[in-house]
């Protein structure tokens, strides 16, 4: 069910969790969420001493310091009515595993059950919660887009980005074709398996090339990090960006691996 704002109501507060990769290494990818947000009627904030969702401990099997970050972050977003991510894998993190951290019956397991309630993935947000339906900026490219494993799999988002997409102007949508199969990323899955990771991504690049599309998209870094490294080692032409900065019509900045290509 949709949990569609009235656009009549007190403007959200939201509290952007930036996320590790996008901080460090795609930064234009938090300018265009803010972007996104404001348009939609919000107030964002994006909170300086945010780190790590805990995810890579998390999956690595040390729950204690996964819990332990869980609690500095609920601390630190406690005073927005949603927090928003743009990355599926974070935001699965922030909604699906928190709760899990903490024994049932516990005050901290009831402070992250009503803390997940209010965490969502960017696009999602944007479409189902604030009811964004279309987007006037102009792209006149054709595109193909990736589901991430996380965004997917654990929020449900994939109808909602293409929809959006398809409402921009000039844009061609080419769908990928096994779009909902891993590119091999996983966060530390392709450090403890590379020979397997690369055997996805590879499978996973040879579908993009047949897309036909000139630009890949995708709603999480670490994929898409994943996907452009394999496709410039590759000798592709082929562009690759976050889909919020499209969205944002914010593509100012080089596409993804755009610096080292030939």
């Amino acid at each position: 069910m949709k949990e569609k704002a009235s656009l009549t109501e007190r403007p959200p507060r939201v509290g952007l969790f930036v996320t590790c990769l996008v901080d460090l290494l795609r930064p234009s990818v938090g300018f265009a969420a803010v972007k996104l947000l404001e348009d939609a009627g919000c107030v964002v904030d994006a909170p300086l001493s945010q780190t790590c969702c805990g995810q890579p401990g998390y999956n690595s099997g040390d729950r204690h310091t996964a819990a332990e970050i869980a609690l500095q972050v609920i601390d630190l977003f406690d005073p927005y009515d949603f927090i928003v991510a743009p990355s599926g894998s974070c935001a699965g993190m922030l909604r699906k595993h928190y709760p899990a951290l903490f024994a049932e019956g516990t005050p901290e397991r009831m402070r992250a059950e009503k803390f997940s309630g209010r965490c969502y993935e960017l696009i999602s947000f944007l479409a189902d919660v604030r009811g964004v339906e279309t987007i006037p900026v102009p792209c006149r490219r054709s595109v193909t887009y990736h589901d991430s494993c996380s965004g997917l799999r654990e929020l449900g988002v994939r109808a909602q980005p293409r929809r959006l997409l398809a409402s921009m102007p000039g844009l061609a949508l080419k769908e990928l074709h096994e779009s909902d199969v891993c590119c091999g990323f996983g966060g530390t899955f392709c450090v403890k398996y590379p020979a397997i990771s690369n055997a996805m991504v590879e499978h996973k690049v040879a579908n993009i090339e047949k897309s036909g599309a000139e630009l890949l998209l995708a709603g999480d870094l670490g994929c898409l990090l994943n996907m452009a490294g394999k496709l410039t080692r590759s000798g592709s032409n082929i562009e690759v960006r976050h889909v919020a900065e499209v969205l944002a019509g914010d593509t100012s900045e080089p596409p993804i691996a755009g610096a080292n290509r030939p």
